[in-house]
């Protein structure tokens, strides 16, 4: 009947959440360094965080050197300006020009003699004028009338000539404040201080006179620059770029410290990482490797060896190395992408919101394109499947194909599949060759979007020129951990697939503990007796037994044949009498102890096989014949091969008997059935068994096989299983077993005069 098998797994994980906590589970011994790879990973990403903001300063501080200091300069401008606000600036002019009106002045300017007529007819003039506008009318006077009227005075300690009122009084009048007399520049300007650097009077009035020289609709860059340099030294030094070096010498060691440090905790977190991986990766095939020795035979009928295989490697493997990247991956990705959204906030909430709005615009049309694709790929695969499909059964039947002229078919069948290929590839790397254009965009539009608003904050006062750089670096921040916690998921999700499998292997229910079993039979005090008593067998998953009462019993040196047709439960009894299976009914005993009471490995000692696949490993031929042996000399292997007849065939080898076996070696069948042969010799157990050890080979090495078998069941309780009822023929007793029964026993002679099934099946070799 045939044995039940498992369906392939899949690679998703049947149960995520359970298969995810088992696994961390597992991690216990590992917490404590997994968690600190974790924060590692996690402070590293922090670290990145706080740089942008840091490199948004640098960008600041430099660009005070690239650019007019606008803070000193308005500030100058503030404070020289506002002397020459009207009301500030009308009761200066009336203390500086200090204008004598008296009846005493007027008498006297009327009656000067050397005052002409016509000056005195304007001063009479400029008497009866509307007093509102003093400055324009007595700047209208004849010198010989101002003379008079503006006499020299003293104010705030400083001595005013005429000459210097009559100055200032048509520079006034013209509103060219900056044409007023150098000494009146004290009273109007007084000095003042802008970063410790003294502004002077004379500086001031300078100022006034360079900026009312420019156009300020019109004024260049370059033209505004050259006006600068042209500033007394005092404000230009206050006003010009400047870069303070030792600033950004601090912030630069400052950044270069953060990044070292964020780069030496990703460093550490990914040797914590590798060290677990590694760790754990090794404690997992550790524990199969035990696993499998404790588990029954009926799991290895019920499972396939690849499947086995791919538990141990490739799925401990997948384990392994998502651990080493995904993990700290995962929690690296969000940190960032938590931290950056908050740090993005908390520097500016209107650039925030134009890099997430604008990314995640992106993402939509990049996810879109994803979903899009997926079918196409997966069209790909099962096209490209057909393909191949198609060209392997082509090929290896190319005979046939040629011989029924199958060539114009086959080729229509091709040219079918290829197109198939060809579409569903052409569309599928047509929308995947979308991906990287779509992430560069989604990077460009977030730089555009944030240079842009950005610089309508900038020119509104409201943020820097630092902070956009800062957002262009957010927005590469924001976009990547997506993408990595996108992979890392997915990641995971194979992570828990084959965890799932992995410790369903581990969980696998044992072979019963043997601690209890004391009993103990000594290899070289063995008899030789083996007894069946109405042993019951059925496989899991069967509806019937396949072994029902079988009873037998098997002297010290007989040879015990057992025959039937296939299925009939033949090397079923073999491996219940080594104990790879338990019995369900019965016992078998040897030298009257039950194998019940004796140990596996035990009764694995007493034995010895000779099975029908030979198995050869990668070794010398002596080192293939002593195999799990000790203190075998090579006096006895060589003894051991000329019983066998393998002597002469080592030593046509190089090296001879040290002549490493491999994959490749041209070693036929019968000569490494040979090799098994001598390796039982070397074994020399009480007991032995032959299953099927000639059904692979011809019938000339069949013959040296049988004379080396016969020699190896010299002494021996021997049972042989054989197809080919011919190399049983010289047996003591021949057990003929149909459905899980002995439906005939006795030797060759006996059952062929029986005329019975024995002999039917003998007798059907030679039937055409």
């Amino acid at each position: 009947m045939p044995r039940p098998m498992h369906a392939p797994s899949t690679e998703s994980a049947k149960d995520f959440k359970s298969a995810i906590k088992r696994l961390l589970k597992e991690l216990k011994s590992f917490r404590v360094i997994t968690i600190f790879a974790l924060i590692l990973a996690a402070l590293s990403s922090i670290l990145s965080i706080f740089a942008p903001n840091i490199l948004s300063d640098l960008t600041d501080e430099i660009s005070k050197g690239l650019v007019v200091n606008s803070k000193n300069l308005e500030l100058i401008s503030t404070n020289i300006l506002g002397n020459l606000d009207e009301t500030n600036l009308n009761n200066k002019v009336n203390n500086i020009l200090s204008i004598d009106l008296s009846e005493k002045t007027i008498t006297d300017i009327l009656n000067n003699p050397n005052i002409n007529y016509e000056d005195k007819t304007k001063f009479q003039e400029f008497l009866q004028a509307d007093s509102s506008n003093v400055l324009n009318n007595l700047s209208s006077l004849p010198s010989s009338i101002l003379n008079n009227l503006l006499k020299p005075t003293t104010y705030e300690g400083i001595n005013i000539t005429t000459d210097d009122k009559i100055a200032f009084l048509n520079a006034m009048s013209k509103k060219d404040m900056g044409n007023i007399p150098t000494s009146l520049a004290p009273i109007i300007f007084p000095e003042f201080k802008v970063d410790n650097i003294i502004i002077k009077s004379e500086d001031s009035l300078e100022f006034v006179n360079i900026m009312s020289t420019i156009d300020k609709d019109n004024i260049t860059t370059e033209e505004f620059y050259s006006k600068i340099d042209k500033m007394p030294s005092s404000i230009r030094k206050s006003v010009e770029p400047f870069m303070d070096l030792d600033t950004i010498k601090s912030i630069v060691y400052f950044l270069i410290i953060l990044y070292l440090t964020s780069a030496l905790f990703m460093y550490l977190e990914s040797i914590s990482m590798t060290h677990v991986a590694n760790k754990f990766a090794y404690k997992l095939r550790d524990k199969i490797s035990r696993k499998i020795n404790k588990l029954p035979l009926k799991y290895f009928d019920s499972h396939q060896t690849g499947d086995v295989l791919s538990r141990v490697t490739n799925d401990v493997d997948t384990i392994a190395q998502s651990m080493n990247q995904s993990l700290s991956t995962l929690v690296s990705a969000i940190t960032l992408f938590i931290g950056t959204i908050i740090m993005m906030f908390y520097t500016n909430w209107i650039m925030a919101i134009t890099a997430i709005l604008s990314s995640l615009i992106g993402f939509v049309f990049m996810f879109g394109v994803l979903a899009k694709s997926q079918k196409y790929f997966t069209a790909r695969q099962v096209e490209l499947g057909n393909l191949n499909g198609h060209i392997e059964e082509v090929y290896s039947g190319l005979n046939v194909v040629k011989a029924y002229n199958g060539k114009y078919a086959a080729d229509k069948k091709f040219d079918e599949f290829n197109n198939r290929v060809y579409e569903a590839n052409r569309k599928s790397r047509f929308l995947s060759g979308l991906m990287m254009p779509m992430m560069n965009f989604i990077g460009d539009f977030g730089y555009v979007a944030v240079c842009i608003v950005g610089a309508l904050l900038t020119l509104n006062g409201k943020i820097s020129f630092g902070v956009i750089v800062a957002f262009i670096t957010y927005v590469r921040l924001f976009t990547s951990p997506l993408s990595q916690i996108a992979q890392a998921m997915t990641s995971m999700q194979t992570t828990a697939a084959a965890s799932e499998r992995v410790f369903e292997f581990v969980d696998e229910p044992e072979m019963d503990n043997e601690k209890n079993i004391k009993k103990y039979l000594k290899k070289k005090e063995v008899e030789g007796n083996i007894e069946f008593e109405n042993v019951v067998f059925k496989y899991e998953g069967n509806e019937q037994p396949t072994i029902k009462n079988f009873s037998a019993k098997a002297s010290k040196g007989e040879k015990i044949a057992i025959v039937g047709p296939t299925g009939a439960g033949k090397t079923t009894m073999v491996n219940l009498l080594m104990k790879f299976y338990e019995i369900n009914g019965g016992d078998i005993k040897i030298d009257g102890v039950s194998i019940h009471d004796l140990k596996r490995e035990n009764i694995h000692e007493l034995f010895t096989m000779v099975l029908q696949d030979t198995w050869v490993f990668d070794g010398t031929i002596k080192e293939n014949i002593i195999y799990n042996r000790k203190n075998v000399s090579d006096s006895e292997v060589k003894r051991v091969c000329k019983t066998v007849g393998l002597d002469h065939f080592i030593k046509t080898l190089p090296n001879g008997y040290d002549y490493v076996l491999g994959d490749n070696d041209t070693v036929s069948a019968g000569q490494k059935q040979l090799l098994t042969i001598a390796r039982g010799m070397i074994e020399d157990a009480p007991f032995l068994i032959l299953d099927e050890a000639t059904s692979n080979v011809d019938t000339r090495t069949e013959e040296l096989v049988q004379k080396a078998m016969d020699k190896l069941t010299v002494g021996k309780t021997s049972f042989i299983i054989a197809h080919r009822l011919s190399t049983i023929k010289n047996a003591d007793l021949i057990l003929v077993m149909k459905d899980g029964n002995i439906i005939e026993t006795g030797n060759h002679e006996t059952l062929m005069k029986q005329k019975g099934f024995y002999a039917d099946l003998y007798n059907s070799q030679f039937e055409l």
